[in-house]
């Protein structure tokens, strides 16, 4: 993809995390996920959490190591979607800036090229806008340009994913499954 297209995926992928987050109930931030150690609250603050790196890993070149701790714990306080909507603004605009996407990223495995760090934030935000909308009872359609693109970005890697303890083991899909069944079956949901 261009750099326009993994800016507008990015784009679309947070808007649309975004609109589920608008639509969690006061009653449903303890609800559970069908990531099994999280509830609503901290799914949402995982997703939050990883906006807020962005900035400082995309735009000021910092590393892990230097940021280590930085955005742990809470990060949505009193104003969750308030929080998730500044982080995902500020996110976006550190892909976006001048020459952003043609650096490079020192993440927890390595130095990482940012377009391509920015094609796996997207696919996260895809794979948790379906989680977060089966905990809150929201539509689980995702828009297929999207779902295509995380698929596209996750089959590579999928199989390794599970080793890391941040995935279940894939799940095998149906016969005939769609690319949003096989997307998340990669990733050891069950749709």
């Amino acid at each position: 993809m261009n750099d326009n297209a993994i800016l507008r995926a990015h784009g679309e992928a947070l808007a649309l995390f975004g609109t589920r987050v608008h639509a969690v109930r006061e009653d449903q931030w303890e609800a559970p996920t069908p990531c099994t150690e999280w509830s609503v609250f901290d799914l949402v603050n995982h997703l939050t959490a990883e906006q807020l790196w962005v900035p400082r890993l995309v735009r000021d070149g910092a590393t892990i190591a230097e940021l280590d701790g930085d955005f742990d714990g809470d990060q949505l306080g009193e104003d969750p979607v308030g929080a998730w909507d500044r982080a995902a603004a500020a996110a976006h605009a550190a892909f976006a800036g001048p020459g952003a996407l043609r650096r490079s990223v020192h993440l927890s495995y390595g130095t990482t090229p940012a377009d391509a760090y920015c094609t796996q934030m997207t696919a996260d935000a895809v794979v948790h806008t379906w989680d977060l909308s089966r905990a809150i009872g929201a539509d689980e359609r995702l828009p297929a340009e999207l779902v295509s693109a995380a698929l596209r970005e996750v089959e590579p890697y999928a199989g390794a994913l599970a080793g890391t303890g941040l995935f279940a083991p894939p799940v095998k899909p149906p016969r005939g499954a769609d690319e949003l069944t096989r997307l998340l079956c990669l990733l050891g949901r069950r749709p």
